[in-house]
C-alpha cells in the first residue's frame, strides 16, 4: 500500500514539473500586427420596415380593418414585382386604450391594432413610386430603411484578403527597419469589434443615408457602404 502511494506521489510530482516546464517555455521572437481591409460598394437593395395602424370602437373592427389593409399592402408589393420571400410580417399588436379618467371604468374607449412588415426592395430607382403606392393602399407609417448589398459575402472575402495583405505589409516594414525579416505565421485571428473574441466580424457602415431633393428628384440616396475586416497576425522573426 505504501509502495503504491509512493509511486502515485512521484508521478504527481513529475506531472507538476512537466506543467511548469511547459508554462515557462519561452515563445519564439514574434512581431504582432493588425491589418485592416475595406471595400466600398454601392448598395443594390433597401430594407424597409413599414406597417399599418388602425383604431376602432371594437376589437373585431380594429382587427378586421388592419388585416384588410395589410393584405392590400402585400398584394400591392407582389404586383410591383417584390418576391413573396422578401415580405415578412415582423410585428402584430392589438391593444385596448383607456382615455377616460372615470374610476372603475372597465370598457376601453377604443382599440388600436397594428401590423408591421419588413420588405426587401431591389429596384432602388422605383423606391419613391413604390412607397407612394404603399401609402395609397393603407400603409400609414415607415419605421426606417437600411441599405445593403445582396452579394455581401463576396465583399467580405475581399475585405479580409486586403486586411491580411495590410498586416503582412506592416510586419515587413517593422522588421526591415531592424535588419530582420518575417518567417512563417505563428497565429492569426479575425477580431470582432464588440469584444466577442476572435470570431469573424464585419462592419457595414452607411456613409450616406437619406437625402431630399427639393427640386423634385429622388427622395433617397443610397450613398455607399463600407465593408471592413480586421485581422491580428503574429509572424516569427527570422
Amino acid at each position: 500500500m505504501r509502495k503504491t502511494n509512493l509511486v502515485l506521489f512521484i508521478m504527481f510530482i513529475m506531472a507538476a514539473f512537466s506543467v511548469q516546464a511547459q508554462q515557462g517555455q519561452a515563445l519564439p521572437p514574434l512581431v504582432s500586427v493588425s491589418g485592416i481591409g475595406e471595400v466600398r460598394v454601392q448598395p443594390n437593395e433597401v430594407v424597409v420596415n413599414l406597417g399599418v395602424e388602425t383604431r376602432a370602437k371594437t376589437l373585431n373592427e380594429a382587427r378586421k380593418e388592419t388585416d384588410s389593409k395589410a393584405a392590400a399592402i402585400i398584394s400591392y408589393l407582389k404586383k410591383q414585382g417584390v418576391d413573396a420571400k422578401h415580405i415578412q410580417t415582423s410585428y402584430v399588436t392589438l391593444n385596448p386604450i383607456y382615455n377616460s379618467g372615470e374610476y372603475g371604468r372597465t370598457a376601453p374607449d377604443f382599440y388600436v391594432a397594428q401590423k408591421n412588415m419588413t420588405v426587401i426592395v431591389k429596384k432602388l430607382d422605383k423606391f419613391d413610386e413604390l412607397l407612394s403606392g404603399l401609402y395609397q393602399v393603407g400603409a400609414n407609417h415607415v419605421n426606417g430603411i437600411q441599405f445593403q448589398v445582396s452579394d455581401v459575402e463576396k465583399y467580405k472575402a475581399e475585405a479580409r484578403k486586403k486586411a491580411v495583405a495590410n498586416a503582412k505589409e506592416k510586419a515587413n516594414s517593422l522588421t526591415s527597419e531592424l535588419g530582420a525579416k518575417i518567417g512563417r505565421v505563428y497565429a492569426i485571428n479575425e477580431s470582432s469589434g464588440n469584444g466577442g473574441g476572435p470570431r469573424p466580424m464585419y462592419k457595414v457602415a452607411m456613409m450616406e443615408s437619406a437625402a431630399y431633393d427639393a427640386a423634385g428628384g429622388p427622395t433617397i440616396s443610397g450613398g455607399e457602404l463600407v465593408i471592413s475586416s480586421t485581422v491580428d497576425v503574429s509572424f516569427i522573426i527570422e
